[in-house]
């Protein structure tokens, strides 16, 4: 089983993406289809035995749509792909073209627009009495250009209307084209059959009501509509574009002992690349030669450049801000974290959100809905009408009636009203340093109860860290722990590598070390200027005879006691310990601040979990747990009616965080538990959480604003144009006024949309 996102061409609105999604899911193979009106992609599983992408493709053709089917050579982190990913389903080239061909077709239809508008008005205002009648010469010169100008709007203008009516007709799919299409065109032919036949008619009809004007200015005003949309639509995806726009272009590197420029998707695996001061780095790859300050805020959304010596890692997309350092290539193409990144903001942008059914299936039978009510409010104003006010008012009202019912009845505005909301907010996520992997995941956040966190890596740093040292000897502390990392640098145990760092950082040299030996499971000996010493385990130390002093309150803080012992006498004992993030504390605050408890849930020590949980505030601990006990517990909570959002980073998390509502993971953990998360925080703060948290409220807020609006304008709108209020009131939505609204409602859900990018989470 496959499954792909291609870029679909030809839809216009929301009623589209239903067409297209029924007919793809009856194709032979297919086992599941969405298709996206907002990001104008869809998304198929399909069985490659049983049919392909151009098969797909070419069932959807007939009625005016088609599959844009990447080719071999697009398919990696080239130049060309980027070009061709914008979050939008199009190329920008591509989307650009197409808003300027909108633009063009604006500003030939809106001026015709103005003065059929102006005619119609001053002949409203002249049968008040406001304003003088105009002059039979230009009356008959009106007469016989407005047909030109509707000829033109109707054919050139509304062409994809005409083409929606003709795929209604042709093969019985009906869109929001086919309902502009019938009603312009029905005004149209009414007016164009009085004006031809006008003496054989005007016994019968009002010979002097044509509705050039209708087919102009509702033609004009939806098309101004889907331009200004189109716009607002374009803005939606530039998270993506930013991304794209941290990719280097091209690359140094080193090919038979000659520097040469290559673009950056000729670079392969092991590849040496140089990097010169201002330089962007273009692959995931770890030094080897030179060290620099490099800018990693893209990932760490730290500010501060960090120091990169050899050994170190480099992440695509980070800017190099000093010196020249030359780096070995791991990670390319697709591999990279960029490229990682760009890959699930696109994923997600592209899926629907749960709350989105509703919408899509009142988009799927609206169209047919609403031309039975049109054709209902015809007949029933000829029927009925007819005896109280004439055939020919009659008439005159059914055929206002009918138009307007079909103009206003767009549901362009409820197929937006999710996918724009997503867009925006999963673009402001990437930009926060949250990356959502769907949409169903950002709608299930913001209904959190209970957030269980692992901790380490989640709540601490993740590494163990030199926090304290007590010095018993005559020497200084710098001495001490010169002495004590020269004998560890010789070790690979984590705790090793911590004093070690500590030495770094404070500048401390190493000194040599003779006949150093390792004593395995216990600690290690060797000779420091002239001195033999021993460092290990309190348990290591005794064995020496040597007097420990009372560890019991470190110990129990989760703190690791490295002993320092020359002879029997313990010279310093240094406190190793993982850390709790700064932040943690903070995170976990504002998560109750929230309503939501938190649970530490580890395999670590009872001791060490309490005493942490203690420090970050956290409502409940479960420690010493398996993996599977975790995902247990979970399940748990789950059965009990509680959202479960788990926040983890190891390949132990992975199970817990796949059955969790909500999995969220630290980019800073492995790759297994990043794929099983919904959520990934990019440099594994865990207050992005509830960052993460405020963007789900936010843009449910938004998907419901837009959802409530658009139901409300269809609901209102359509009994209004239908004539409802006649009877009561004299009032009759004109198909003028319904087009602008239906075309401003589109925008506007667009627009509010856009809102999300603004506020503060």
């Amino acid at each position: 089983m496959e499954s792909h996102t291609y870029k679909v061409k030809g839809m216009h609105c929301a009623s589209c993406s239903a067409i297209i999604e029924k007919i793809l899911k009856k194709i032979n193979g297919v086992h599941s289809a969405e298709v996206n009106y907002g990001t104008e992609t869809a998304k198929v599983a399909f069985d490659a035995s049983q049919t392909s992408p151009h098969h797909l493709s070419k069932k959807i053709e007939m009625l005016g749509y088609s599959l844009a089917i990447p080719t071999a050579a697009s398919m990696g982190m080239s130049e060309s792909e980027h070009a061709a990913h914008t979050g939008l389903g199009q190329s920008k080239a591509e989307k650009l073209a197409e808003i300027a061909s909108m633009r063009r077709m604006v500003i030939s239809a809106i001026p015709l627009a103005a003065f059929s508008a102006l005619v119609m008005g001053w002949e409203i205002l002249v049968q008040f009495g406001a304003l003088p009648a105009v002059p039979s010469l230009w009356r008959e010169f009106f007469h016989h250009l407005l047909p030109l100008m509707a000829t033109y709007v109707l054919f050139v203008v509304g062409k994809p209307y005409l083409l929606g009516l003709y795929r209604f007709f042709r093969h019985g799919a009906a869109n929001m084209d086919t309902l502009i299409g019938l009603g312009t065109a029905a005004a149209y032919i009414y007016s164009f059959s009085v004006t031809a036949l006008e003496g054989p008619l005007g016994s019968l009809i009002n010979v002097e009501n044509t509705y050039y004007d209708v087919t102009i200015i509702v033609i004009a005003f939806i098309t101004l509509g889907k331009y200004l949309e189109a716009s607002a639509k374009l803005r939606t995806g530039d998270a993506i574009e930013k991304l794209l726009n941290l990719q280097a272009k091209t690359a140094l590197v080193i090919r038979d002992g000659k520097e040469i420029e290559i673009p950056v998707e000729q670079i392969v695996h092991g590849e040496l690349i140089i990097i010169k001061p201002a330089g962007r780095i273009p692959v995931d790859g770890v030094l080897v030669d030179g060290s620099s300050f490099v800018d990693e805020s893209m990932i760490t959304g730290e500010p501060m450049p960090v120091k990169k010596t050899i050994g170190d890692t480099v992440v695509a997309g980070t800017l190099n801000t000093n010196s020249s350092f030359t780096f070995k290539a791991t990670k390319v193409g697709s591999e990279t974290m960029l490229a990682h990144i760009i890959s699930m903001v696109a994923e997600a942008q592209g899926s629907r959100a749960p709350i989105q059914a509703l919408a899509d299936k009142v988009s799927g039978v609206f169209v047919p809905i609403v031309l039975i009510i049109s054709l209902v409010t015809l007949g029933f104003w000829l029927l009925v009408g007819t005896e109280y006010l004439g055939f020919s008012q009659a008439l005159a009202f059914g055929l206002t009636s009918f138009i307007g019912v079909l103009v206003i009845a767009c549901p362009c505005a409820l197929g937006l009203a999710t996918p724009t909301a997503i867009i925006v907010g999963v673009g402001k996520g990437a930009k926060e340093g949250i990356l959502v992997k769907d949409a169903a995941t950002l709608e299930k956040l913001h209904k959190v109860s209970i957030v269980i966190m692992d901790k380490t890596g989640t709540i601490t740093r993740g590494k163990p860290e030199l926090v304290s040292l007590k010095n018993m000897s005559d020497k200084s502390d710098a001495e001490i722990i010169a002495i004590l990392a020269s004998l560890e640098n010789k070790s690979e145990h984590p705790i090793a590598h911590a004093v070690v760092s500590y030495a770094k950082e404070k500048s401390i040299a190493l000194l040599p070390v003779e006949k150093f030996d390792m004593i395995k499971g216990k600690g290690i000996a060797g000779i420091v200027e002239g001195a033999e010493y021993r460092v290990g385990s309190a348990k290591f130390a005794g064995e020496f005879g040597a007097i420990l002093p009372n560890l019991l309150q470190d110990t129990t803080e989760g703190k690791t006691p490295v002993i320092l012992v020359e002879g029997n006498t313990v010279l310093a004992v240094a406190m190793v310990a993982d850390q709790i993030k700064p932040e943690a504390v903070s995170a976990v605050k504002d998560l109750h601040a929230l309503g939501i408890k938190v649970v530490m849930l580890t395999g670590d020590n009872k001791d060490t979990a309490a005493f942490i949980a203690s420090q970050a505030g956290i409502d409940e601990v479960i420690a010493e747990v398996l993996p599977e006990d975790k995902m247990k517990k979970i399940k748990e909570l789950q059965a009990s009616g509680k959202i479960v959002a788990m926040a983890g980073d190891g390949v132990n998390d992975a199970p817990a965080l796949a059955q969790a509502d909500v999995g969220i993971a630290m980019a800073t953990g492995t790759d297994v538990a990043i794929e099983s998360a919904g959520i990934t925080l990019l440099h594994g703060d865990i207050s992005k959480l509830v960052k993460a948290i405020r963007l789900s409220k936010l843009t449910m807020r938004g998907i419901k604003q837009n959802l409530f609006w658009a139901f409300i304008y269809n609901i209102v709108g359509i009994p209004l144009a239908a004539g409802v209020l006649f009877p009561f009131f004299g009032w009759l939505l004109s198909p003028v006024f319904a087009g602008f609204a239906m075309a401003m409602s589109s925008v506007s859900v667009v627009l509010n949309s856009l809102r999300i990018k603004t506020r503060k989470i």
